[in-house]
């Protein structure tokens, strides 16, 4: 089995490949969920983290959104059971062990694997489809808090689990993501918009216009930007992400306050000509100057975005770059997702990109990366400058603070 999975590693993991490396944590994956389970020959399933590449915040009011999937995955060995388990067994964490027949969501579940689980498997029932429990055992490279969607990879790879085994694997990426963001709107009770999921479901890189949420509209992008000069690199700011729930929750809320004054639910649903009209109206009616700096950032990265893919169509990388830096300068100036606001003496993402801007000078890009408020910096680096690049982050946020990041091309996938 080992020898045929390498005809996936190029797809999933990018050129520069260890293939004894990812062969040992294959048969390790399939050792284990032997020793834990006394099944042999298991079915291989994998789901990537991804990057945002443009839109930030703005998918919970219905924007324009660029996510891409990466080198970086979650992987599972799968059996079927004979009864309503699901049972699955992660590195360094407790196991999960419930009861799929029982759909209710459950207060003492939330902020839980077993939350998503339980929702993933609510939705498919919902659709008609008869289930049954099985068992994975799971080995991520996907690391919790670091930015990347760990939780995100993990809903997409239940729900293509559980579509997999029960469902023939009709379910399309879309599909899987709206199911796993569900789960986690719903029964594990984090609000987000839906560019995780999708972003990590797709594979490559993916342009998403949500104003229509029913059927967001897709725009695959082919581009290697290695190819171009450039080496995409993640960096960990190592900040604390405790009780920022009310920061994180604060941005679309604020952004809605705004819609509100038009009458609207989303801001997506107002003209921005008629946002900056009724600008001095609207800071008297909010109180709120916040709200209405975020508002304008919303529209900016909505028109960034269009200009973002067209860049990358017409393989126009340097208007690419400048794009990617006016995203930076707008979630810094007007998103205000750059520090918490109550913490102005640690801004633990500031001083990172303040650094790597002397460092990149006019030759890159470097921007907050996701949610903000801590978490982690994107930077497109030339080739030739990401040793000097990595080794001065990694001085100011620690030893394996940096890491280069590669475009996945398979979406979430069963493997074997």
């Amino acid at each position: 089995m080992i020898d045929k999975l390498h005809e996936f590693y190029p797809l999933l993991y990018g050129c520069e490949i260890d293939y004894k490396k990812l062969d040992s944590r294959f048969e390790t994956l399939i050792k284990t969920h032997t020793a834990l389970f006394n099944r042999s020959n298991p079915m291989l399933f994998s789901s990537s983290g991804r990057v945002e590449i443009g839109g930030n915040h703005t998918d919970h009011n219905l924007g324009k959104v660029i996510g891409g999937s990466i080198n970086l995955d979650t992987i599972a060995a799968v059996s079927l059971r004979d009864d309503s388990r699901v049972v699955i067994a992660s590195e360094g964490f407790p196991i999960v062990d419930i009861d799929i027949n029982d759909k209710n969501a459950k207060e003492n579940e939330r902020g839980k694997t077993d939350a998503l689980l339980r929702g993933i498997a609510h939705v498919f029932r919902e659709k008609g489809i008869e289930l049954s429990g099985w068992q994975a055992n799971t080995s991520t490279l996907v690391l919790k808090g670091s930015g990347l969607s760990s939780s995100a990879a993990i809903e997409v790879l239940c729900a293509s689990i559980f579509d997999h085994l029960f469902n023939n694997g009709r379910s399309t990426p879309l599909e899987l993501a709206k199911i796993g963001a569900y789960a986690e709107n719903i029964y594990f009770g984090k609000p987000s918009g839906l560019l995780d999921q999708a972003s990590c479901a797709h594979g490559g890189i993916v342009g998403i216009d949500f104003k229509n949420l029913a059927k967001p509209t897709i725009t695959p992008i082919e581009i290697d930007f290695y190819s171009y000069g450039y080496s995409m690199i993640i960096t960990d700011s190592k900040a604390n992400h405790i009780n920022l729930t009310d920061e994180y929750s604060a941005i679309p809320s604020e952004m809605r306050a705004v819609a509100s004054y038009f009458g609207k639910t989303n801001l997506r649903e107002v003209d921005m000509e008629q946002f900056l009209s009724e600008y001095s109206a609207i800071r008297n009616k909010l109180n709120n100057d916040r709200a209405i700096l975020r508002a304008y950032h919303f529209f900016s990265e909505n028109i960034r975005v269009d200009n973002m893919l067209n860049a990358l169509k017409a393989r126009d990388i340097k208007s690419f770059i400048s794009s990617v830096n006016e995203s930076g300068n707008s979630s810094f100036e007007f998103l205000q997702n750059i520090y918490p606001a109550g913490t102005p003496h640690h801004q633990s993402i500031s001083v990172g990109i303040a650094l790597a801007k002397s460092i990149l000078k006019d030759r890159g890009a470097v921007r907050v990366h996701g949610g903000g408020f801590g978490g982690t910096i994107q930077a497109y680096v030339p080739l030739g400058l990401e040793d000097y690049y990595i080794q001065s982050l990694n001085k100011l946020y620690g030893k394996n603070s940096s890491s280069v990041i590669t475009i996945r091309k398979l979406p979430v996938s069963r493997l074997f």
